[in-house]
């Protein structure tokens, strides 16, 4: 009988502690883990489709340029992205979030750059700063592979992946830390006292940091390896040389489209934050009006639907809503998806027959055009419902003006630094293969086997003949 005492007590007693303790335990979880859990599954679920937009260019570029190079644009947009990200873990995001004290670890850093977070040893080690350091890296990535497109089917892989290894350590962290890492472009009110207090360069997910960069430093690229052998005529008219595999482009621009919402609304690094409906929205429609435009300019010139327009098209929208996205209403995203594929279109012409530099697959149009359009178009619509910020369309102009400094700043140092880059490589590596090697097709002379060997693996040295 006591015992049956002993244990109805202790059943009351654990009955009234669980009455009390759980709902304080609920709460307890409720406000202090549970939005910290949905941000960062929310985060890093984003990264991992950004992660995947590294399949996406791989398809995309691989399709455009001539069966002999497949597997050696493969190679390149593969090992990019693993080279890429341990030059970011290694020092690429101290230099870019340093200082900006987001999370652990970051507290050290100026105006220009970052210096805290190197090797994410330390504090930088923790949950929060990982998580930031992930999502970060994915973007880097995406950076560095825009210019495998511009230089393929002439570079050698060992000056690309010397290229890759510097812009993600060094040209890309630096300039996204003046954006992103609270250096001196994203409070440049405080400089330029005219343009108002909190007034600073506003690039919500990369038109410039990412795209712009990596466009302009493939211009670079492009025009210091030259074009490809018969790409241009004596009297300087280009000739077409059509890609192998529009099945891969297609499916490339489609994983790409996917990618973006998670480049696009992922940039809020916080589900709790119900803009993220509104930026996928304005993600989707940009890149559809771009489409729409590409698809009835190839109409207009040639008479036929061109699927290569269409998938640039698409691409140029979303490159172009990139940064505005979280800032404009959706009518306006379809405004700037449609003048972004105008001006890939346009750009295309200009490089090619004006620059003469043979950019394979329309990078430099797509990310440096598409990306300046970008940025620019946060002066022009941005209305105000998100984080203040205001443009042309409600009457403020300092915005605008701060944008077309920040269109002057990643030009200038876009370009500088990529063809220093590409200078000292050709001064020490080399930058191109032979012609011979490039003739017969880089597959077979820097891999030993082409990307299609119908069921045989050809020994390294044998050559094939030119597709």
């Amino acid at each position: 009988m006591r015992r049956r005492l002993h244990g109805w007590v202790g059943s009351l007693v654990m009955g009234l502690s669980l009455g009390v303790v759980a709902p304080a335990m609920a709460q307890e979880v409720s406000t202090e883990h549970l939005k910290d859990a949905v941000n960062f599954t929310w985060t890093l679920i984003a990264a991992f489709l950004v992660f995947f937009m590294q399949a996406g260019f791989a398809f995309l570029g691989a399709g455009l340029i001539r069966s002999k190079n497949t597997l050696n644009y493969m190679m390149k947009s593969f090992m990019d992205f693993c080279i890429g990200g341990l030059a970011y873990w290694a020092f690429g995001f101290a230099l870019m979030f340093g200082g900006s004290r987001l999370t652990p670890g970051l507290e050290a850093g100026n105006a220009w750059i970052g210096y805290s977070g190197f090797f994410l040893t330390g504090a930088a080690g923790k949950a929060h700063t990982l998580m930031l350091w992930f999502f970060q890296m994915v973007f880097a990535a995406t950076a560095a592979t825009i210019v495998a497109g511009a230089v393929a089917e002439r570079m050698k892989i060992q000056a690309y992946l010397a290229y890759s290894f510097l812009v993600s350590g060094l040209i890309y962290p630096i300039y996204g830390h003046w954006v992103w890492g609270g250096g001196w472009l994203a409070n440049l009110g405080q400089y330029l006292p005219f343009l108002g207090e909190g007034v600073g360069v506003r690039d919500f997910a990369g038109s410039g940091v990412v795209h712009a960069v990596g466009g302009l430093v493939a211009l670079a690229g492009a025009a210091m390896v030259g074009p490809r052998t018969g790409k241009f005529n004596p009297d300087g008219t280009p000739n077409v040389i059509p890609g192998h595999n529009l099945v891969y482009v297609v499916i490339g621009t489609f994983i790409l489209f996917l990618g973006w919402f998670g480049f696009n609304p992922g940039s809020t690094l916080a589900a709790t934050d119900l803009q993220i409906s509104v930026i996928a929205v304005n993600t989707f429609l940009a890149g559809a009006a771009g489409a729409v435009v590409g698809l009835y300019l190839s109409l207009i010139r040639t008479g036929r639907a061109d699927i290569v327009m269409a998938c640039n098209g698409s691409l140029a929208g979303l490159v172009g809503v990139t940064a505005p996205c979280a800032y404009v209403a959706p009518w306006a995203a379809v405004v700037i998806g449609a003048v972004a594929a105008l001006l890939m279109a346009a750009s295309l012409e200009f490089v090619e027959k004006v620059l003469r530099v043979d950019d394979v697959v329309g990078a430099v149009s797509v990310h440096a055009a598409g990306g300046l359009w970008g940025l620019l178009a946060v002066g022009i619509f941005a209305d105000g419902t998100y984080g203040g910020v205001k443009g042309l369309i409600v009457g403020e102009w300092a915005q605008l003006v701060a944008q077309l400094i920040s269109v002057g700043v990643v030009t200038v140092w876009s370009l500088s630094t990529g063809f220093l880059v590409f200078w000292l490589i050709r001064h020490t590596i080399g930058l191109r293969v032979s012609r011979e090697e490039e003739l017969v097709g880089l597959d077979v002379p820097e891999h030993g086997t082409p990307a299609y060997p119908e069921g045989r693996r050809l020994p390294a040295g044998t050559v094939v003949s030119a597709t």
